[in-house]
């Protein structure tokens, strides 16, 4: 419903707007994101992950689902947590490749290929240790309960529902699509002169 609504007001927007000059305009649409979910060690720099590909131990993370998937004797098993043989491996000073793809496992072979050089290597930053504040969102993060403490101090003593974060977000694209929208017009219109 809310998408539709959108797609309403855009329509509109580039309706008004072509009838006094032409538009070159690209509208994406698609919002997703997971921070507060994923692992503290994983790296920061990422607003949405599926999956997180640990070259060091040829193991995927899923995020949404919080399971590992690692190869036991040729078949990918999908776990809480790893077995033993994995008891004294660091997360947080591993590298860890972002893999935005369903059941990657399935293309085990081309990941481990690919990404086979970055083992050993501890370059990336893992959310607990940024200082960027919107990492304190994530549950994980050791400054997250000072941040809920100021975003209720800063909301008036209240939390933000999902319901009103969604009309925020929903409020913000269309916010930057009428920028985008207008900037565009503005530039094409300056072409014409």
């Amino acid at each position: 419903m809310r998408y539709f609504f959108v797609l309403i007001v855009l329509l509109f927007l580039s309706t008004t707007l072509s009838t006094s000059s032409t538009i070159d305009a690209q509208v994406r649409f698609g919002i997703s994101f997971n921070l507060n979910n994923q692992p503290a060690w994983g790296p920061t720099g990422y607003d949405y992950v599926e999956n997180y590909y640990l070259p060091d131990i040829d193991v995927y993370y899923n995020v949404p689902s919080q399971r590992y998937y690692y190869n036991q004797r040729g078949r990918w098993i999908s776990s809480l947590s790893l077995p033993s043989r994995f008891g004294n491996f660091d997360f947080y000073n591993s590298y860890k490749v972002v893999v935005n793809e369903r059941n990657p496992w399935r293309n085990h072979v081309s990941y481990r290929d690919k990404y086979s050089s970055f083992k050993g290597r501890r370059d990336q930053e893992p959310i607990r240790d940024s200082r960027d504040s919107k990492y304190f969102a994530n549950r994980y993060h050791p400054e997250h309960n000072n941040w809920i403490k100021q975003q209720r101090h800063d909301n008036g003593n209240r939390t933000v529902g999902i319901k009103e974060m969604i009309t925020i977000i929903g409020k913000r694209i269309i916010i930057r699509t009428m920028i985008e929208i207008t900037t565009r017009t503005r530039i094409k219109n300056n072409r014409d002169l």
